[in-house]
């Protein structure tokens, strides 16, 4: 195992940087503590972890400090049994000289493959001069049990795939604030690109037949490698079945009553505590979100039903089946995406009266905000139905705003003494950052 960590160690000193475009999400290391980046796969992680290494390298860092390892490299297989310590063990074989006299820049993707590597972890950062990035697709690397096991000595960050910002930025549109109508053109004719490819970078460009190939080989990826695999479950086809039915139910509501209903429909023996286990499985690889009910009441956000959403809009065009989910679908999709990219307590709220409005974000300033998604307002009946629910909730809330985010309509409406902003997608998505 050691010849071969060494192989691996001197492979990746040799190779090219792919860095990519420069990510809006700023990851700032923390001295004392290793900095994780946890998303879905594909992501574009390690293209992040890389264009920190372009960093090092341009402060001055010698490549040889820079020691990188992706865990889900089949010839590390045998890891698991002989343990993490050979990792430093391989590369100070390598470069004796360099212990305990310079700074080791260690990078460890996928980690969370190898039984115990908080442990090791947590001893690196002790007894050597160095500073460690980890990346995951799990989200259990967020987790308060990881923080303990490593006491205090990491710091989590999220990556999403592209923004529609990132987006622009590969295309090299520009997105100003202040827009000329020619740039604004240009801006808008790049969200319909965004709104087929959808923001996972591997895709972007292909054709729709490539980019459906690619989505379903990310999602059988998913499936098997960060749970089938990870969780030992051994009844895979139900949990496909139920990532299918989930996909095909994007931004409507559902509970694990009915998803056990209909997996026992297609003879599942899955008990609804296995059913919630793989659902919490799916958010967990940052496969599927759920959104609870906006209640100050524990028990009843779990006895309301909750919405579902997926990581990527075009990615639900790739997997799923069609028959139920539509653009007005999609669009709450990426609303939702977009605030969850910056926020963490998102939920849907429900009037007295049982009007519903798709969010509610709850910002560190303990100040909410309200959401409505409707493809367009030009039906008087549906414009009164989202604007009734929307001042219900600001009555009810007391707040003085809301919005209405729109494929492409804007406007600013002024009733009982509130203000609705109306808005397009793309500046909506714009302004989220």
């Amino acid at each position: 195992m050691l010849e071969t960590l060494k192989t691996l160690i001197l492979d990746f000193q040799e190779t090219p940087l792919e860095t990519g475009i420069s990510r809006v999400t700023q990851i700032e290391p923390v001295p004392g503590k290793a900095t994780i980046c946890v998303g879905v796969r594909r992501c574009g992680k390690s293209t992040y972890m890389f264009q920190v290494m372009r960093s090092l390298l341009e402060k001055g860092v010698s490549r040889d400090n820079i020691l990188y390892l992706n865990f889900f490299d089949d010839r590390l297989h045998n890891l698991h049994h002989d343990g993490l310590g050979n990792v430093l063990e391989a590369y100070f074989s390598l470069y004796p000289e360099k212990k305990g006299t310079e700074k080791i820049y260690c990078f460890f993707d996928e980690i969370q493959v190898i039984p115990a590597w908080e442990a090791f972890i947590d001893r690196v950062q002790r007894t050597e001069n160095c500073e460690i990035y980890i990346t995951g697709s799990s989200a259990q690397l967020l987790s308060k049990e990881i923080a303990t096991q490593m006491r205090g000595r990491a710091l989590s960050w999220e990556l999403f795939p592209f923004s529609f910002k990132e987006f622009l930025d590969y295309k090299g549109i520009e997105s100003a604030e202040s827009l000329s109508t020619k740039k604004r053109l240009l801006v808008q004719k790049g969200f319909q690109q965004y709104w087929e490819s959808g923001g996972f970078p591997e895709v972007i460009g292909l054709s729709q037949h490539l980019r459906t190939k690619i989505h379903q080989d990310y999602f059988q990826a998913i499936m098997y490698r960060d749970l089938v695999e990870r969780y030992d479950i051994p009844h895979p086809n139900a949990v496909m079945d139920l990532a299918y039915k989930l996909i095909d139910t994007t931004a409507s509501l559902y509970s694990i009553n009915s998803l056990t209903g209909y997996l026992q429909s297609l003879h599942h023996k899955a008990p609804k505590s296995a059913v919630s286990s793989y659902v919490d499985w799916f958010e967990d690889a940052y496969f599927l979100f759920t959104v609870s009910v906006f209640d100050a009441s524990l028990s009843r956000r779990k006895a309301n039903p909750k919405k579902i959403y997926c990581i990527d809009h075009a990615f639900v065009t790739s997997i799923s089946s069609k028959i139920l989910v539509n653009s007005g679908h999609l669009l709450e999709n990426l609303v939702f995406i977009s605030l969850r990219s910056v926020f963490q307590n998102i939920f849907y709220y429900k009037t007295k009266s049982g009007r519903e409005v798709d969010f509610i974000v709850q910002t560190q300033g303990r100040t909410k905000m309200l959401v409505q998604v409707c493809e367009t307002l030009a039906n008087d009946q549906t414009r009164k139905r989202e604007v009734s629910a929307l001042v219900e909730a600001m009555e009810e809330l007391n707040l003085d705003s809301g919005i209405i985010v729109t494929r492409n309509e804007e406007d600013k409406i002024h009733i009982e003494g509130r203000w609705i902003e109306v808005i397009p997608i793309w500046r909506f998505l714009l302004n989220q950052k």
